[in-house]
């Protein structure tokens, strides 16, 4: 009996362990895109081109074709239908979109053109505003100078008669008219008037007064040949014009009056008469 107890003891059965389990592994989750963050873009996008749309209609609808050309002028040398057509032929579009600035730098090449300003008045109008030129001088034979030198008619077909002559070589326009406009007044105010300004090729300068007076500056010191001939000389010439030739300032620190073939034939004393000498 002890035998069979110990053999029962001995075969005492072993609790059965437990199946590992496996480990599962964790499958990838998708993750969705955050919608508000793709729309935001779009949404800015589509507001742009919503602006852009509305911006487009606005503009064809205040783009109104130009109905009325209201040109202000001294008429002088150009008239409204001239201007009118020009503008016209010019513009190609409407009241926002015509190249305006295209017309008025095309308007201020015209000879007789000094400046032009065009303004719009919506829903159909555009203003002209014209400057014409002032003729001050004529230069050589058929130009003619403004009031700032410039030559903006190089063959004049009607020239007045009235206006000074200016000479000199090619592209000195600028300079002889400078020279003529500063002369002009004082001796208008002393009561002499200037025919003709001229500069030859050697640099030397001339000029022409009324009752056929010339008065000959050289090329030296012409400025201070000027300042005499203004502050000195004229007031002795003055009241004597009909008397007097030319005037000569080509002296250092002198001048030179010649009176003119009248004047000298009446100063010569009297050829004594032969039948009473004695």
């Amino acid at each position: 009996m002890a035998l069979l107890n110990r053999k029962k003891t001995n075969c005492v059965k072993r609790p059965e362990k437990a199946p590992r389990k496996k480990k599962s592994r964790a499958r990838p989750r998708l993750v969705l895109p955050d919608w508000r963050l793709v729309l935001r873009p779009l949404r800015s996008v589509a507001l742009v081109v919503a602006v852009g749309v509305l911006v487009a209609m606005c503009w064809r609808v205040l783009d109104r074709p130009v109905d009325r050309i209201a040109v202000t002028a001294p008429f002088q040398r150009v008239t409204p239908m001239q201007i009118e057509d020009y503008v016209r032929s010019g513009l190609a579009g409407g009241i926002l979109s015509g190249d305006v600035r295209g017309v008025r730098e095309s308007l201020e090449a015209l000879p007789w053109i000094d400046s032009v300003r065009i303004r719009r008045r919506w829903p159909s109008t555009l203003l002209v505003d014209v400057t014409e030129q002032v003729a001050a001088a004529r230069w050589g034979e058929s130009g003619l100078l403004n009031t700032r030198g410039e030559l903006f008619v190089e063959t004049a077909r009607h020239v007045p008669v009235e206006l000074p002559v200016l000479n000199g070589p090619e592209g000195t326009q600028w300079q002889v008219a400078q020279r003529y406009l500063t002369l002009r007044g004082p001796l208008l105010e002393a009561g002499l008037q200037i025919l003709s300004v001229t500069l030859d090729q050697r640099g030397s300068w001339q000029l022409n007064m009324a009752r056929g007076i010339d008065v000959r500056l050289g090329r030296h010191s012409v400025d201070q040949r000027i300042d005499r001939f203004l502050n000195v000389v004229t007031p002795i010439i003055v009241g004597r014009t009909e008397v007097i030739d030319y005037v000569d300032l080509r002296y250092t620190n002198g001048f030179a009056i010649g009176w003119n073939e009248l004047t000298r034939q009446a100063a010569k004393p009297p050829t004594p008469d032969a039948d009473n000498d004695v």
